[in-house]
């Protein structure tokens, strides 16, 4: 395909307060603090399976790896993450805002915090890159924790003063805000599968959590518009490609329950209330019941299989929406920098032929800009995401081939 990407595209790559900044209080570091050595000593029997775990297994047992302390000290070294992300022709950037800095007790916001973020910020603006900024990705102060969390409809209310207060302090210099970040992984993985704080196990809870999440989503729209109408505000979602994963008669039925659920109830049920579409795609799941599984084919680090051409059929089936659509994740665990190359590649691909055949993607945010602390399924340190290599011990960053070769589709000089 010849094709050349809009010179009003939005470049960058992404990352969340929690997994880099280091220094944070939340619910999700206490969580940690409890869990670490559990999930160290289970750590064979969750990755065990994966071809690389040999090289992994020291890190991946050693309970640190599950504690994110410093993360990158991205908090302290913003202005010099923010070089990088100008030399490689970025053009926007997507991080988040911790409320429990912002807010540490109920009610009392902290005024040095605030400015903090105004200077990430105005960072961004000096460098010609657009802020793409995240209210909320999955963490909680811990007062709020202690009153149940999103189980709890008063942190909806308690959401939206943090909200009101943070987006009216920095309403001058953002233009995209993204309410929520993967309420369905949250859900998931927090309320069914209790693998993320708070760790539950309950159907019940979890259907509880998501509608309130979906009533925060809706509400912060109306509140944030009400601030500043000419902003944009939108979510970004995890969604999949799913198909059977083989040829028995109730995969079908099964795949078209899970994708409905999974990729499309959410959103159905926001409504009009949202400006535009944040895309979290990484890879092709397999769902169904008895018989043997079809085969993947290559994987990333985590066993995640690559499968670009899910971004394009993601993509198709957004358009009844008629949003635009970002972007706003899409990575690869490659800590040899061996196939992130390829899969940027690849992926863009599959990005500009939807573009091509008239579907409006306005940006593309890979993840992550650096190696950090990984959320999903709590892995912790060991995946190597980044574009720019972390050296934990020391901090050092360093720019892997892969973020050149990015950087060269940007510049429109490796036409897709």
């Amino acid at each position: 395909m010849n094709f050349q990407f809009p010179k009003n595209f939005y470049w960058g790559s992404a990352t969340s307060a929690h997994q880099v900044e280091g220094g944070n209080h939340n619910d999700w570091s206490e969580w940690e603090k409890e869990n670490a050595k559990r999930l160290a000593r289970e750590a064979e029997g969750r990755f065990g399976y994966l071809s690389n775990w040999t090289k992994i297994k020291i890190e991946a047992q050693n309970p640190q790896n599950y504690i994110s302390g410093r993360a990158c000290d991205h908090y302290n070294r913003y202005e010099e993450d923010f070089d990088i992300v100008k030399s490689l022709g970025h053009n926007a950037h997507r991080f988040s805002i911790e409320w429990s800095r912002i807010e540490p007790e109920e009610g009392k916001f902290n005024e040095k915090e605030i400015e903090h973020y105004r200077n990430v910020i105005k960072a961004l603006r000096a460098r010609g890159i657009e802020p793409f900024v995240t209210l909320w990705h999955w963490t909680q102060p811990i007062w709020i924790a202690d009153i149940g969390g999103w189980e709890n409809k008063k942190t909806i209310d308690h959401f939206l003063r943090y909200i009101e207060k943070i987006v009216g302090e920095l309403k001058e210099n953002v233009k995209f805000w993204i309410v929520l970040n993967e309420p369905n992984i949250y859900t998931g993985f927090g309320f069914v599968k209790g693998s993320h704080p708070p760790g539950r196990r309950n159907i019940f809870k979890a259907l509880k959590v998501y509608l309130n999440l979906l009533k925060t989503q809706k509400r912060s729209y109306e509140i944030i518009h009400k601030i500043d109408q000419d902003v944009e505000v939108g979510i970004a979602n995890s969604f999949m490609h799913f198909e059977e994963k083989n040829n028995f008669f109730l995969n079908k039925s099964i795949k078209n329950i899970v994708n409905y659920f999974w990729n499309f109830w959410f959103l159905n049920k926001i409504g009009k209330e949202l400006d535009f579409i944040g895309c979290n795609y990484y890879s092709r799941q397999l769902v169904g019941i008895i018989g043997k599984k079809v085969g993947l084919g290559e994987v990333s680090d985590l066993g995640w299989e690559i499968f670009p051409r899910g971004i394009y059929l993601v993509i198709k089936k957004l358009e009844k929406y008629k949003k635009p659509i970002y972007i706003t994740e899409s990575g690869i665990a490659d800590a040899n920098d061996e196939k992130r190359a390829k899969f940027i590649k690849d992926h863009l691909y599959w990005v500009g032929m939807a573009i091509k055949e008239g579907s409006d993607v306005r940006g593309y945010f890979h993840w992550s800009l650096l190696d950090n602390f990984e959320f999903p399924e709590a892995r912790g340190f060991w995946p190597r995401f980044g574009l720019v290599e972390i050296n934990y011990e020391t901090m050092e960053r360093k720019i892997r081939s892969s973020a050149w070769e990015y950087k060269k589709i940007i510049d429109g000089k490796d036409l897709l």
